[in-house]
């Protein structure tokens, strides 16, 4: 996941423009109504999620339509996907920088004697 999809997805009102393009394409002036931005905004705002690909145009006559790139989204979710599930690894103490008073509370923390039974 690139930098520009985290800016893109971190801002409450692209993601609000996410999910209204969710079920259909829009054009920045229907974009603008009904989610209460300015035309300019929501220009803006679609800049950056088109440069995330995230979302691509689509040229209707004089208006261009925007719509959701599920493909890229899918990526994003199953990379999300991917750090949910990862196996967490127990805290070595001293070697990660943890001293032992911190270590010894410290909830990953397995005992040696643990170590490889965890799960």
């Amino acid at each position: 996941m690139n930098d520009k999809i985290l800016k893109a997805l971190g801002e409450p009102t692209r993601y609000l423009l996410l999910q209204l393009m969710s079920d259909r394409s829009y054009c920045v002036r229907a974009l603008a109504r009904r989610s209460g931005l300015s035309e300019s905004a929501v220009s803006q705002h679609l800049k950056i999620l088109r440069e995330a690909d995230l979302v691509y145009g689509v040229k209707k006559g004089y208006y261009t339509h925007y719509c959701l790139d599920k493909a890229v989204l899918d990526q994003v979710i199953s990379q999300l996907v991917q750090i949910r599930d990862a196996r967490r690894k127990p805290c070595d103490g001293p070697f990660y920088g943890c001293p032992e008073s911190e270590y010894l509370r410290c909830k990953s923390y397995v005992p040696p004697e643990m170590r490889g039974k965890e799960e």
